[in-house]
């Protein structure tokens, strides 16, 4: 399937109200574009059989390990490896776009009240 236009991150990111609660912008081969709006602390969490690519747009955005962390500034990516356990944490809000294998849960083997589990598109 073809788009018939170029996806527009600020007009998407302007239609997202809910923090921690990515959404699909759009599916190529077995991934998912998403984008999601971050502030505050998410919860520690792995992924033990996919990579999560974390690309910000707009913000600060700390990842914690439980060995250190890393900061991700606009224009910058970083790679969390399948099976790493890590927490995101933006002080002020954030514009984050993710790349995932389709149906990667976002509390990844943690599930609980923050899990998003019906994926929706924008």
């Amino acid at each position: 399937m073809r788009l018939d236009k170029a996806i527009n991150f600020e007009e998407k990111f302007s239609t997202l109200s809910e923090v921690w609660t990515p959404k699909i912008l759009a599916k190529f081969d077995n991934y998912y574009l998403k984008a999601a709006k971050m502030q505050g602390e998410f919860v520690w969490h792995s992924h033990p059989e996919v990579d999560e690519l974390f690309i910000v747009v707009l913000g600060y955005l700390k990842i914690l390990f439980r060995d250190g962390e890393v900061n991700i500034a606009p224009g910058e990516c970083y790679i969390v490896p399948k099976g790493v356990e890590h927490k995101p944490v933006a002080e002020k809000q954030v514009h984050c776009l993710l790349i995932e294998v389709a149906g990667t849960l976002n509390t990844g083997n943690l599930g609980g009240d923050k899990t998003v589990s019906q994926e929706e598109w924008i």
